[in-house]
């Protein structure tokens, strides 16, 4: 999990810094510049967030530490549902209108169930040597296999790090056909980029619900004049359009944007709201420096990057070992950007969620208009003489024809595509063998996007549960006050099963936990004190009560937590205060 006594054994491979300092660098004291957890919280309590290799003010100080071991769970993804309902209604509805029409000839291949239910993707592009690998290391706590850190441009090939039951690698070409990962149109881009991509798995908690693909260092100066031999920039478009989260890497030390890497942040068009910046390796600079260097990069950045709106940048420094001459003057600015870079993170399972049924939203609509296009130009084709003529007269006033099926229809005119890529599309076919217009598949696709795809959206909750300070995350937390439980005097015998989650009534809990109106399936304290108060304990035990059924640690009950609390009331009830344990027993654990 990354503590001390782990990370001397693994060291020498976390060194990504200059090679000046490599040899001095200590090897024993973690450090990582400070960020919360993500997940389940740790048992020293904290909001839920991203793990964290940050010791204690002593460690810092260079004075050893020995941390109490740290939980950590997975992001939990509540959209399980909506992914496989979203396939359902692809498969059935909107595929059908895709191959009836030859969908994938002019745009994209259907997609398969493996595009669909893929986890949230997170793309990490940056020069070399800026922190790329070190990060999916620190977020991850763990090596993967395959991964390499060094000063030099040592990540020559793309990664998919993805969790898996065992440590393992598996080469491009079998990933590429593996109906399994969502990677089968990487075949296109041939032989040569294939053989420098692959997918590393290795069990871990965060990668259950998020792959992170670490791509090549980008180049500079001459180096980046050699053939890489695949098209880097087609590569980067490609996971770009599939990604959920883009993560920009900058080095304090190293701000120049070269050609290669101005290239591919000109790839990430279309894509800019999934794109965040952070600035790493900002401890190695001092306050007034950090200004100066935080001012040029957004310059260089206004440069290439040619949007209305100022770019999300995140100051960060996710070392792994502490380098020896890093600044403390900025610890609680960079601790703060951090947790902001987190929460993204955090959100990412929901925001992915809503993404793809945007996406498939987008290509329904898309599908929809291709099919009457198709259509159309079927039955403007002679039945016998002229086809060969007439296809030409066709495809020249493409335009006109366009115009046409827009005012037949009434489809806006937004969601046609671009004239000259469909013009040399057609270019590959025969009118006459085109599909007639289906009232019946496309009646369908209309049902999905009017009726279907709307339910699945208004699924999603408006509100999504903020993260709490800690002062808010027990509602009962005060001035002590008299006990006054209800039967505290009778001290009733409870037997041990009483302690097993499998006691717990959650028949009964379930309609007062619904009745309070859950969002995202969690209560916060200011909704359940009511409720709660109103069994007459004190405030005193009900914040204990909270305490122990709120396990994660976030402020919130969930449906098996706020059961949980009603338990721990009924035992109060019946055998007094004193009944309580000082620590929920794991038996007690859904």
């Amino acid at each position: 999990m990354g503590y001390p006594e782990e990370k001397g054994k693994r060291s020498e491979s976390y060194q990504d810094y200059d090679s000046k300092q490599s040899s001095s660098r200590p090897t024993s004291a973690g450090y990582n510049g400070g960020s919360p957890h993500l997940g389940r919280a740790s048992t020293s309590g904290g909001a839920p967030n991203l793990p964290s290799r940050q010791p204690s003010t002593l460690a810092r100080n260079g004075t050893n530490s020995s941390a109490a071991p740290r939980t950590f769970a997975a992001i939990k993804n509540d959209y399980r549902e909506v992914y496989r309902d979203l396939t359902q209604i692809y498969k059935r509805k909107i595929k059908p209108l895709e191959t009836t029409y030859n969908f994938e000839g002019f745009h994209s291949a259907p997609l398969t169930e493996s595009d669909i239910l893929a986890k949230p993707m997170v793309l990490l592009l940056g020069q070399y040597s800026t922190g790329k690998t070190t990060f999916i290391k620190h977020l991850i706590e763990s090596d993967y296999p395959g991964s390499h850190i060094g000063v030099e441009p040592t990540t020559d090939r793309f990664v998919a790090v993805m969790n898996g039951s065992e440590p393992r690698v598996i080469p491009g070409n079998a990933a590429a056909v593996s109906a399994d990962l969502p990677f089968r149109g990487l075949d296109r881009f041939g032989q040569a980029f294939l053989t420098r991509f692959q997918v590393s798995q290795c069990p871990n908690p965060l990668l259950e619900n998020m792959t992170l693909v670490d791509t090549p260092g980008i180049l500079a100066g001459d180096k980046q004049r050699t053939e890489r031999g695949y098209d880097f920039t087609k590569t980067i478009e490609w996971f770009a359009q599939r990604s959920d989260l883009i993560l920009l890497f900058f080095d304090s030390h190293k701000l120049d944007i070269s050609d290669e890497f101005k290239s591919s942040i000109f790839a990430l068009k279309g894509q800019e709201e999934k794109v965040r910046v952070i600035l790493n390796k900002s401890d190695m600079v001092d306050q007034q420096q950090l200004m100066r260097v935080y001012g040029a990069m957004m310059w260089s950045l206004g440069k290439v990057i040619q949007t209305p709106e100022v770019m999300r940048v995140y100051l960060g420094s996710f070392w792994l070992t502490r380098p020896p001459n890093v600044f403390e003057d900025c610890r609680a600015l960079l601790e703060k950007e951090q947790a902001d870079l987190l929460k993204d993170l955090r959100d990412l399972p929901r925001n992915a969620a809503i993404r793809k049924v945007n996406e498939i939203v987008k290509r329904a609509r898309l599908a929809r208009v291709h099919a009457y296009i198709i259509g159309h130009l079927k039955k403007e084709m002679p039945a016998v003489f002229g086809k060969k003529s007439r296809q030409r007269e066709l495809i020249n006033g493409l335009e006109v024809e366009f115009v046409k099926v827009q005012q037949l229809y009434s489809v806006p005119a937004g969601d046609f595509p671009n004239v000259a890529a469909f013009r040399q599309c057609l270019e590959a076919y025969k009118f006459e063998n085109f599909a007639k217009i289906s009232n019946t598949t496309l009646g369908a696709a209309e049902e999905a996007l009017s009726v279907d795809l709307p339910k699945i959206m208004s699924r999603f909750p408006h509100n999504v549960n903020p993260l709490l300070e800690v002062s808010q995350k027990n509602p009962f937390l005060g001035p002590p006050e008299p006990f006054h439980a209800l039967n505290s005097n009778s001290r009733g015998d409870i037997p041990p099963s009483y302690w097993h989650f499998s006691s717990v009534d959650k028949a009964s809990a379930r309609p007062i936990f619904q009745s309070l109106n859950p969002i995202e399936g969690k209560v916060n304290g200011s909704t359940a004190r009511p409720y709660l108060v109103s069994t007459g304990l004190s405030n005193e035990l009900l914040a204990k009560i909270w305490t122990l059924a709120d396990w994660t640690n976030d402020g919130y009950l969930s449906e098996d937590e706020f059961a949980v609390a009603l338990h721990l009331i009924r035992a109060v009830e019946s055998g007094g205060e004193g009944i309580l344990p000082a620590k929920l027993p794991d038996t007690m654990l859904p």
